[in-house]
């Protein structure tokens, strides 16, 4: 377990340019992940079948896109968008409210477990803090901090998930929420969402293009933790890059799916996907339809 404090070179840029960063930061599991470009998706604890589905497919489209899945540790949408990123075989970020080794709720000491191993439990309070009330509000503007946008699916009106997309806006992210039935108590919430402003969302494209001008912004921040991460050197020759140099040989010519990529390269979800967000920040590659093509040669 590490602690970052806000002047920490480590702290993740994100959050400490958010307007409320928390001043010390609890990190179980790989801090570097931090840094990688992060969609929040949120959503009710009691959800509806249909409602934990689409939690799972966005957070595999997100993944398969480059992003990492972050959310809270709760029952119901945050623990299927947080399942569904591991069976993707890709890191996942979840911001709890107590301390890190107080567990809430108790059901899902597993998944925490499963979480730490390859991506990181985050909480602002000190180990031994028990689950509190107000804890839980307080940590939603961890969760928007650290992200580029934030998807919400299904929420009640008066949803703590409202309140992560109210600071997530303050923040100045995107938010995005998924219509549904108006016959759907838990759909209330997410029409109050669009016609407050969020992007009522139907294909992942839509959060990737969103998503794109501010990971663009935050390039200089972000080229060398995700650089780090895929554990490439920083010079552009061929053989201190070979990682990104197989990435592209194997987009080719023609777009290129992430399923693809991984079966033509042989690297981890996590390797590849740090590598294809350095290629596009680099100007090296983009995004279209949900697809990788190759903007130039190097």
């Amino acid at each position: 377990m590490r602690t970052l404090i806000l002047a920490d070179e480590d702290y993740p840029e994100l959050l400490r340019q958010s307007p409320d960063p928390p001043a010390r930061l609890w990190v179980d599991g790989a801090v570097e992940a931090l840094w990688m470009p992060q969609v929040a998706i949120v959503g009710a604890r009691n959800a509806s079948p249909q409602g934990l589905d689409n939690a799972r497919l966005f957070a595999r489209a997100l993944v398969r896109s480059g992003f990492t899945v972050t959310s809270g540790l709760a029952l119901g949408i945050d623990a299927a968008a947080h399942r569904a990123a591991l069976d993707a075989r890709a890191p996942t970020i979840a911001v709890v409210g107590t301390g890190l080794d107080q567990v809430y709720p108790r059901n899902h000491a597993d998944l925490a477990g499963e979480i730490a191993k390859t991506g990181a439990l985050v909480s602002e309070y000190a180990p031994g803090t028990p689950p509190r009330k107000g804890h839980f509000p307080r940590r939603n503007r961890i969760i928007a901090g650290l992200s580029v946008a934030v998807l919400v699916i299904e929420a009640s009106e008066r949803s703590g998930s409202l309140i992560t997309a109210r600071l997530a806006a303050e923040a100045g992210r995107e938010v995005f929420a998924v219509p549904g039935s108006i016959h759907n108590p838990l759909a209330r919430g997410c029409h109050l969402l669009i016609r407050q402003g969020a992007q009522l969302v139907m294909d992942i494209a839509e959060i990737v293009d969103s998503a794109r001008p501010l990971v663009a912004q935050l390039a200089g921040a972000l080229r060398g933790r995700i650089a780090a991460a895929a554990a490439q050197a920083p010079s552009p020759s061929i053989s201190l890059d070979a990682g990104a140099l197989r990435v592209l040989h194997a987009i080719g010519d023609d777009p290129s799916t992430l399923d693809q990529l991984l079966e033509r390269t042989g690297l981890t979800v996590q390797a590849l996907s740090a590598t294809l967000q350095q290629l596009e920040l680099d100007g090296l590659t983009h995004v279209s339809s949900g697809a990788f093509v190759r903007a130039r040669g190097p």
